[in-house]
């Protein structure tokens, strides 16, 4: 280290003299330190003060410049050093640079090119700020045409890769890649590539690309998806642990791709896309790992009505619950949430919900009512609740089953799980409202739902506030008696209260609570307490609302709380 020391006080003095064999001599010495102890060099370099001479010895026909870049590139390896090349100005050395060399196609350029490439891939890893810096300075469609030019030169190429998965990690470069032809040549180097290892280096790219539409667009249109395919056939039945990372990669890079509106669409063909048939023929396969991606690929196919209609009358639902079935005893939690996933979307048209009902849907889908895990709980109940809006039969058949509504009691208080929380509230008033049956309402009443409709009408989301409000005035008309103990315990009239109280409460809010204030007046105890909080003067004021339907029951209601006063 004492040789460092000297080394670098040379350094500092030829420098401004210009000798360059003393600074030849002195980065020799440096590079020799960086090699056998990286971390403890690269700190006594920056302590030293010595990177800021670096800039002024980067000249492209100077015989030093390799190794100043390389020295950079070295000290840049680490956070510290990194945070020592910045205030060095190292963004700007790295982006002129590359700019300079990249414009220069002589063989002799292409080394050095190297190496400042080198110095961009420590440059720019794991370090948001430095990323950006490079990423404005316009580094991005650079590195893109070098990919292009010198896509034979296997370590610039890698370098350039490794580039672009860091500052792929940020999202303002994605519109400077989408602006380039990036995804014509990572497909063209991932065609040429036979090697394991080059292929996953790729695809560590591909990953954060596809997760912008536009982008997602470019790599369906420049053949990535039949090179996908073909990772997929070729790896399907492999047993090496590459062959299975391989194939987990590929198919879950499809599904990426399927996430785009505009890919998915190309990809679908109206149903009869060669892709989207290859896709299908995943979900009946011995592997998991396919069947997962097949699920999800139909979910995400199923994003939009017209596709969700063709997918139904040419049979996927038959696929999805022969695969469901597979699971009920294999239990793969994945393929379970992905299956599900896939019913609940294809669900959403009305004309698909007979359809699917009939296909016994909700047979297969009540198997997993014993799961223990929120993710598979709440696509279950999704999908239910898909299933029976305005299919009054189904809510009616649903409603009336014990074990159901017992399970979603249960999930209504299920905290730490807002979501399978919020869907079994859901749910259980959607039983309620499509199917407006007695028997339904007994039901939600023994299990002991009542309660938790109540809490849902004070929840943050107006839909959730309403729907709680529909099923609670069915309940009170089809059968106050019997939840008339519940409705008090839960402590209704004082909700109803708050709700006409807020001026925040949306028009229909209002609107169903004075609803169900008068369905509850033929409460003993309830019209007692409606009368102890002064409703009549609530509504009064309501008469004036802004709102029609909300003024006109408003005077209907106060007619009713005189009339009963």
């Amino acid at each position: 280290m004492d040789n460092l020391s000297d080394a670098l006080e040379k350094l500092k003095i030829a420098s401004t003299d210009s000798a360059t064999d003393s600074v030849e001599s002195c980065l020799d010495c440096l590079l020799k330190a960086l090699a056998n102890n990286s971390t403890e060099a690269s700190m006594k370099i920056h302590e030293m003060g010595v990177l800021p001479l670096f800039p002024t010895l980067l000249h492209p026909q100077s015989s030093c410049t390799p190794k100043v870049a390389n020295i950079i590139a070295e000290v840049a390896k680490n956070d510290e050093g990194r945070s020592a090349v910045d205030l060095a100005g190292g963004a700007q050395i790295v982006a002129e640079h590359i700019k300079s060399l990249s414009q220069n196609t002589e063989p002799a350029n292409e080394k050095l090119l190297t190496v400042f490439c080198g110095m961009l891939m420590n440059y720019s890893n794991d370090n948001d700020s430095l990323q950006a810096q490079l990423i404005s300075m316009g580094v991005i469609p650079t590195l893109v045409r070098l990919l292009g030019i010198h896509s034979h030169n296997t370590a610039l190429t890698e370098m350039c890769l490794i580039a672009f998965g860091n500052l792929a990690e940020l999202e303002s470069s994605k519109e400077q890649f989408a602006s380039t032809n990036i995804a014509e040549e990572l497909v063209h180097l991932f065609q040429k590539q036979m090697e394991h290892e080059k292929k996953e280096m790729i695809f560590e790219v591909l990953a954060p690309l596809a997760e912008n539409d536009v982008i997602k667009l470019q790599l369906v249109e420049a053949g990535l998806v039949e090179c996908l395919l073909e990772v997929v056939a070729q790896t399907v039945d492999g047993e090496r642990e590459e062959d299975i990372a391989q194939l987990k990669t590929a198919s879950d890079l499809m599904v990426l791709l399927l996430l785009g509106d505009e890919s998915m669409q190309k990809l679908f063909e109206g149903g009869k896309g060669s892709v989207f048939q290859r896709v299908l023929s995943w979900v009946p396969s011995h592997n998991h790992q396919l069947q997962l991606a097949g699920a999800l690929a139909i979910a995400n196919f199923a994003r939009n009505d017209g596709n969700c209609i063709h997918m139904v009358d040419t049979g996927i639902v038959q696929k999805l619950l022969e695969l469901l079935d597979r699971h009920v005893e294999e239990g793969n939690v994945t393929v379970q949430h992905a299956a599900l996933s896939a019913l609940r979307n294809l669900a959403i048209p009305v004309v698909n919900k007979s359809k699917m009902l009939s296909a016994g849907v909700a047979d297969v889908v009540l198997k997993f009512l014993q799961s223990e895990m929120p993710p598979v709980q709440f696509k279950l109940l999704g999908t239910l609740r898909m299933l029976i809006d305005t299919q009054a039969e189904a809510a009616d058949h649903l409603g009336t089953n014990g074990k159901l509504v017992e399970r979603l009691v249960e999930w209504c208080e299920a905290k730490d799980h807002a979501g399978v929380m919020g869907e079994s509230n859901r749910l259980l008033s959607a039983l309620i409202r499509h199917s407006k049956s007695k028997e339904v309402v007994r039901t939600v009443i023994q299990g002991g739902g009542v309660k938790h409709l109540v809490t849902m009408a004070t929840s943050e989301h107006m839909i959730m506030q309403n729907e709680a409000l529909v099923a609670l005035g069915l309940i009170a008309a089809l059968d106050l008696v019997a939840a008339e103990k519940d409705l008090v315990g839960a402590g209704l009239v004082s909700v109803l209260h708050k709700l006409l109280s807020d001026e925040r409460s949306a028009p229909e809010i209002k609107y169903n609570s004075m609803i169900l204030i008068c369905a509850v007046m033929g409460s003993e105890p309830l019209h007692k307490e409606v009368q102890s909080l002064a409703f009549i003067n609530i509504v009064s004021k309501l008469r004036a609302h802004e709102n029609k339907t909300v003024s006109h029951q408003a005077s209907l209601t106060e007619q009713r709380l005189t009339a009963q006063s």
